[in-house]
């Protein structure tokens, strides 16, 4: 039986400091519609822009997963993100008053009890699933990482950590099913060792970190003297020293804590996928980078299966999502030169529609006397009205946008199209939008046949 999409009861919020800039943030969970994805809103920017959650987005992965679009950034989003995609929710609104998430406990624990406090709730769309069919890699031999999928019904991680540390050794962790992730992941503290505190304080990075927001390994012997001086330079409290091992011991919860957060991580940065995964995962030593260039590698599959000449399904007996009178309120174009009846898929990246041509339509009256064809150019035309409607339904107010078609590139006829047939249009984001510019691939298909296909570029401008 398929399963449908997820989202939030009712809203849930949570208040901490950011742990890179120290900043006092609050986070709000709302509920979002189907197929909206995790979508961050930065409230205390002018225009209140939003950010979604796509690895498209991603701008830094050094010490944490950094996310931009429309002017505005969120960092260290990947402790919230794992809670979400660990909880099974879809779709999520964000509303965040700063530039970084809270770090809390330096867990995703409390983000997982806001969600689940919020009361999960299912909703009339199937979930989407990308389902692994063969093996994608991603290797750096030179520090031992290594990511790979493997084909399976269900969704599991494997994760090995092994820094040749003495203290931690090598370390193994395990999620089987999403279920156990509240239970077995989601309370596993960030780690750090006490080598790399000075350097991230002398790079105006860690001001909100503390004891009790990640544990700190100690690797080799450490004086009193040092150690104070390190607490002094954080301006937080002295703590005893120890030769060796976890400064905070008594805050483990599991003896393999660290592969158990970076599992965590991993899992909040899968999340930038844009859809849950059904396969096993296995990696060695992944960290904020390796994931993200792991998820684009996974994108890069999706992309090619989405654009493989196969035509999107269509059942005229649903209703649309969008008929022709929502279009029409969409849309500035009107008939004549209105070449889209309905639509019935969206979601961020991508959108399908139909077009019903009659002999009826006025283009047929001069294209061409007794062999009636439809323009190629109207085609393309029909395209870009539905990528139109992409674009603009990822803005607040759609009514107050115009969109214009800077280029069309690659485009290429290999089927006539006649009175009687319907078109079944697809088009989908090739690249994320940045100022207002959008690339595009659209493809049109009649039964199963592709008929036209070319690529797009168009801005949204505010209308005067």
């Amino acid at each position: 039986m398929a399963e449908k999409q997820k989202t939030i009861k009712k809203e849930a919020s949570l208040k901490g400091q950011g742990l890179h800039t120290g900043v006092e943030v609050e986070v709000v969970f709302k509920p979002a519609p189907v197929n909206h994805g995790y979508i961050f809103q930065r409230i205390d920017l002018e225009g209140k822009p939003k950010v979604r959650a796509i690895v498209e987005n991603v701008i830094d992965t050094s010490r944490s997963t950094v996310i931009e679009e429309n002017g505005a950034r969120v960092g260290t989003v990947e402790h919230l993100l794992s809670a979400a995609y660990g909880m099974g929710v879809d779709n999520l609104l964000i509303e965040i008053n700063g530039p970084e998430t809270p770090i809390l406990d330096g867990s995703a624990k409390y983000y997982a009890q806001a969600i689940e406090k919020a009361e999960i709730i299912e909703q009339e769309a199937n979930k989407e699933f990308f389902v692994v069919k063969s093996n994608i890699n991603y290797s750096d031999e030179e520090n031992g990482i290594e990511l790979m999928t493997f084909p399976d019904d269900n969704f599991s991680l494997n994760v090995m950590i092994d820094y040749g540390s003495e203290v931690l050794g090598n370390q193994y962790a395990t999620l089987n099913s999403i279920s156990e992730y509240k239970n077995e992941i989601s309370e596993c503290k960030t780690f750090v060792f006490l080598s790399e505190l000075e350097f991230l304080l002398k790079n105006n990075l860690i001001k909100g970190g503390s004891l009790e927001n990640a544990l700190v390994i100690i690797e080799n012997e450490t004086t009193q003297e040092e150690l104070d001086r390190i607490a002094d330079m954080f301006n937080k409290p002295r703590v005893e020293v120890k030769t060796q091992g976890v400064l905070n011991s008594s805050d483990l919860i599991f003896p393999n804590e660290p592969a158990r957060h970076k599992l965590l991580d991993l899992l909040g940065d899968l999340a930038l996928v844009g859809m849950p995964i059904k396969g096993k995962i296995l990696a060695t030593r992944p960290g904020h980078y390796s994931n993200v260039e792991f998820v684009k590698k996974i994108k890069q599959v999706i992309r090619k299966k989405r654009f493989k000449t196969e035509a999107p399904a269509y059942d005229p007996n649903i209703d649309p999502l969008l008929d022709i009178n929502r279009i029409i309120e969409l849309l500035p174009h009107r008939p004549p030169f209105l070449l889209v009846d309905k639509i019935i898929s969206i979601n961020n990246i991508g959108i399908v529609g139909v077009k019903n041509v009659s002999m009826n339509e006025p283009f047929f009256v001069g294209h061409f006397p007794g062999e009636p064809v439809m323009p190629g150019v109207l085609l393309i035309e029909s395209m870009a009205q539905i990528g139109a409607i992409l674009v603009l339904n990822l803005v607040s107010d759609p009514q107050s946008y115009s969109t214009y078609f800077l280029k069309i590139d690659k485009v290429k006829f290999k089927k006539k199209v006649v009175p009687g047939d319907t078109i079944v249009l697809k088009v989908e984001l090739l690249a994320p939008i940045r100022r207002g510019v959008a690339y595009m691939k659209g493809l049109a298909y009649v039964g199963d046949y592709l008929v036209t296909e070319g690529e797009f570029m168009a801005q949204m401008i505010k209308n005067k």
